[in-house]
């Protein structure tokens, strides 16, 4: 069975077409030509075809849409989008609100501020989420109960998600503070929050 273009380009270094640098799969994004002439992010790696690298941070694909790059290293007469770039945020952000909802299906997460601050003073919290628009008198104290612990008990801490957003995804009413205790969902939802944050540049 012969190798595909997608095997050829799989087996290859995986080499940023803004930096021409190199990288892990999970710091950059690979990109096709879609079947319509338009470039489409490919985030699972699996979309047949030839494909092209760039690094997993907002300001590198507004670059390559900006100076054409994805037309000249496919080879191929496609479109990027300046869309693209916003794109791509929301299809990190939709992966990341999927995964805290898949660790709440697995029951690793509490919500509601007495819980919440009891799972981090107990130190079974593995990561700590404030809403965005969470009011700072919580954000505060949950932070003081973050800070008495010793380090290795201390949960990760991030603001990523709006209240809203939160409400989506644990089925909840006005989700302000969360937590995620330990096990293998928690460990996915961080990656895929720190994937968000990374690309945001934050």
């Amino acid at each position: 069975m012969g190798r595909t273009e997608q095997d050829e380009d799989e087996m290859n270094p995986r080499t940023c077409i803004v930096t021409r640098q190199a990288g892990e799969a999970d710091e950059l994004i690979r990109f096709v030509a879609g079947p319509e002439g338009k470039v489409v992010p490919d985030l699972k790696r699996r979309l047949p075809g030839r494909g092209v690298w760039v690094t997993a941070r907002r300001e590198m694909i507004e670059t390559a849409v900006r100076k054409r790059l994805f037309a000249r290293y496919l080879k191929e007469n496609v479109e990027a989008a300046e869309t693209l770039p916003g794109d791509v945020e929301r299809l990190f952000e939709a992966a990341a609100l999927a995964a805290l909802s898949m660790a709440r299906k697995a029951g690793l997460v509490v919500t509601g501020f007495t819980k919440v601050e009891s799972a981090v003073r107990s130190g079974k919290a593995f990561l700590l989420l404030n809403a965005t628009d969470a009011a700072a008198d919580g954000v505060r104290k949950l932070g003081q109960a973050v800070y008495s612990l010793d380090e290795a008990a201390k949960p990760q801490v991030r603001a990523i998600f709006s209240s809203d957003q939160m409400d989506l995804a644990l089925g909840g009413n006005n989700v302000v503070h969360a937590a995620a205790l330990k096990g293998g969902a928690a460990d996915t939802l961080l990656a895929r929050i720190d994937q968000l944050v990374r690309y945001r540049g934050e």
